[in-house]
């Protein structure tokens, strides 16, 4: 609107040249875009455009202005865009930082403690707990190992301050490029922080305090002490967790002699521990190892030659889980070691009194019985216990495969051991005044309701006590017991070693109640080592890894529980079955040998327990069900496979003689009234006992009387041929009881 008083004369706009060179168009501020002013500038300079006006300069700083404007504008709003993601990453690391304790409250978590159970010789049979094997120091480890694992894991671990933005850069791509995550950015520091203190699952969370303890790690710890750190504690597959258990499960050695081409393959397995183990999958296994290898040689760790070694090496064929001699054993020590220092809260080194080299061929003479003669005989398991004198044992093997049955049954298992008990009925009997030449009458009889019977069922009449406990007599030891009583049998082996409960009946004599294969073994040993108990024990000595002591075994002066002259006595008789009784096939070429062979009811259980001047060994046969064998007796597949494991056992050493060598025939003295029980028991069947519950020790035991028509005055008395009534016609009188008739 124009205002009045004012010149009515229009002023038309110019378009004359001196204004062509003006860039005519609106500000921004005049631009309307959604309701705001839009500059006209714009709409001129889109106007001029399209009519093609503009000169070849003006065009040149239109686009001048709006390339620089575009540039500007991407590189500005970028700026300013990571500034605030800068802010947020601040603000998200110290929200979740502030979930975290105290800085100051941190510290590396301990390492679950191993025990390292040794041998007498140092060989390491195992290790027990919870990652499967000790800590080492990394100046100890094969120096292949932490080259191996920082090529493939961590190439700039040495110079990053605890997160590699290279590494990271380079997986984002990697992964961006494949499609797929299939390369981490975690550096080994980042690992192991995750490995100490956080869960494995994948979060926002997690790996901001991740990367926030690796910064503290790396503050804290020096490159090779996190290091040593990583590789002592990471998770190798199989039950391993650390380098040196993970060289035991997969190569059955120590991390410090692994070669080049193991220590790749050990690397290889932290991609995927369970899928590329060797015991699953070794050709998965040994072409991850090859990846390792190159990576290696492209960080100038090794050569080609090195490489080419490494590949015409034979792939690795990982040893069976826990499998293998000495497991058992491990097993038995580490319940031991708990009884004896209770909890273990640190590493240990625990000394046993095993010899591997015995272990071995133990393990041996059971694994080829089984493999030859397990399946035509119906014997699926064996088991084994040999000890020293002092009662150190010195080979267990608790069944047929530890992978598959960790069931110890040379410890754990009870079971009748059959006439493998008889010696302690004929040491008690000896202690009662039984010498080897005093005889007795093999013939049917019957205590109460029990009527014991012979293997073969066959009678021999009047036979000696060393025959009688050669031919396993069931009648002959039956007699025994009731001479000298029940309870005084059971004193008798437990002061030698048994400590199950054993039940107060005749039936004892057969071996009844049940026992375990090692405390039988053990009550043997004072038969061989001159009447000294031999307190069964594994632990020689236990200590920390530094050295410092915790506990040392003292059984240096054990207790006299047999005289001298009834060892002498017992090892006479206990020769016989070897030599030519039950026990044949247990011969040793020029070695003494005694022993007792054992078959149980139906032939569910077969044992040969033997000594030599050296050893103790105890052998079980049988099934875990009770299912019966076939026949199978003690002096057959037990007795065999004690021949194979002694001979071996034996190899090399000067044969030496059992005590009993100078065994004296004691004076005959006048027979006592009565022996065992009174005569009104035999005919009832038992009743009152008639004998003291002490053993007899005596230089000279008192010896039996010559019985009538006994011109040698070797024999006592000879129990009637039956009992009590029986299978026979005959009444028998008095006068038979006492004249043996």
């Amino acid at each position: 609107m124009v205002s009045r008083g004012k010149s009515r004369d229009r002023i038309e706009p110019s378009f004359d040249d001196e204004r062509e060179d003006e860039d005519f168009r609106l500000d921004a501020d005049d631009r309307v875009v959604g309701g705001r002013p839009v500059r006209a500038g714009a709409k001129k300079a889109a106007s001029s455009a399209k009519r093609g006006k503009s000169g070849g300069q003006k065009k040149s700083k239109a686009k001048s202005r709006g390339g620089g404007f575009g540039l500007g504008r991407l590189i500005y709003w970028g700026f300013v865009l990571s500034i605030w993601c800068g802010i947020g990453l601040v603000g998200l690391i110290a929200y979740y930082g502030s979930q975290m304790p105290s800085a100051s409250s941190w510290s590396i978590p301990e390492r679950p403690p191993n025990m390292k159970i040794v041998s007498v010789e140092g060989t390491v049979i195992a290790n027990r707990g919870a990652t499967g094997g000790e800590a080492l120091p990394l100046e100890e480890m094969s120096p292949f190992i932490p080259q191996a694992v920082m090529a493939i894991e961590d190439r700039r671990f040495y110079s990053h301050f605890g997160v590699d933005p290279l590494g990271l850069a380079r997986a984002i791509v990697t992964n961006l490029t494949s499609g797929r995550a299939v390369q981490g950015g975690s550096t080994l520091t980042q690992q192991l922080a995750k490995n100490l203190f956080l869960s494995p699952e994948r979060t926002i969370e997690r790996k901001v305090q991740e990367v926030l303890l690796a910064f503290w790690l790396e503050q804290k710890y020096t490159k090779d002490q996190i290091m040593a750190m990583y590789l002592n504690r990471v998770f190798f597959g199989s039950n391993a967790y650390g380098v040196e258990a993970a060289a035991r499960r997969y190569f059955n050695k120590s991390a410090r002699d692994v070669n080049l081409g193991e220590a790749a393959l050990l690397a290889g397995l932290l991609k995927a521990p369970s899928r590329l183990s060797p015991a699953r999958d070794p050709e998965a296994a040994e072409a991850r190892a090859q990846v390792v290898l190159q990576a290696m040689l492209e960080e100038g760790y090794i050569t080609a030659d090195e490489i080419k070694t490494a590949m015409s090496q034979p792939p690795t064929k990982a040893k069976r889980y826990w499998s293998g001699a000495g497991q058992y054993v491990a097993d038995l020590v580490r319940d031991e070691v708990t009884m004896l220092i209770g909890k273990v809260t640190e590493d240990i080194v625990v000394e046993t009194t095993i010899d591997m080299t015995l272990e071995k061929k133990a393990e041996a003479a059971l694994t080829e019985s089984l493999a030859t003669e397990g399946d035509k005989v119906n014997a699926s398991q064996a088991a084994l216990v040999s000890i020293d004198g002092t009662g150190a044992i010195r080979a267990l093997v608790g069944g047929r495969d530890y992978a598959e049955s960790q069931f110890n049954r040379a410890v754990k298992a009870k079971r009748q051991p059959g006439s493998a008990f008889k010696p302690f009925v004929y040491a008690a009997a000896v202690e009662n005044g039984l010498r080897p030449t005093s005889l007795r009458n093999d013939a049917p009889i019957r205590i109460g309701s029990w009527t014991p019977e012979n293997y073969d069922q066959k009678y021999r009449g009047q036979v000696t006590a060393t025959q009688a406990l050669a031919e396993s007599l069931n009648t002959i030891a039956a007699q025994l017991v009731m001479e000298v009583g029940p309870d005084q049998v059971i004193k008798v082996a437990h002061r030698m070693g048994i400590e199950s409960e054993l039940q107060n009946n005749a039936s004892i004599a057969l071996g009844t109640s049940e026992v375990s294969l090692l405390e039988l073994t053990a009550a043997y040993a004072p038969f061989m080592n001159g009447g000294y108990k031999a307190t069964p024990h594994i632990v020689r000595r236990i200590s920390k890894s530094d050295g410092t002591l915790l506990y040392e075994n003292n059984y240096l002066e054990p207790p006299k529980v047999l005289n001298d002259n009834v060892v002498a006595a017992m090892n006479l008789m206990m020769r016989s079955v070897i030599d030519h009784g039950t026990g044949k096939k247990a011969q040793l070429k020029g070695w003494e040998a005694a022993g007792k062979t054992g078959t149980t009811q139906s032939f569910r259980d077969a044992l040969f327990v033997g000594y030599t001047s050296n050893l103790t060994t105890g052998i079980w046969f049988g099934n875990d069900d009770g299912q019966s064998m076939k026949k199978v007796t003690g002096g057959g597949l037990p007795a065999k496979a004690w021949h194979d494991f002694m001979t071996a056992a034996h190899q090399g050493l000067a044969p030496a003689p059992l005590p009993g060598g100078d065994f004296i025939e004691p004076a005959p003295v006048e027979e006592p009234a009565t022996i065992g029980t009174i005569i009104s028991d035999v005919f009832q069947g038992g009743g009152e006992e008639r004998y003291s519950g002490d053993p007899v020790y005596a230089e000279d035991y008192p010896a039996e009387p010559a019985p009538p028509g006994d011109v040698t005055g070797s024999a006592g008395p000879v129990p009637p041929g039956e009992v009590g009534g029986g299978q026979g016609t005959r009444r028998t009188t008095l006068l038979d009881l006492i004249l043996g008739q």
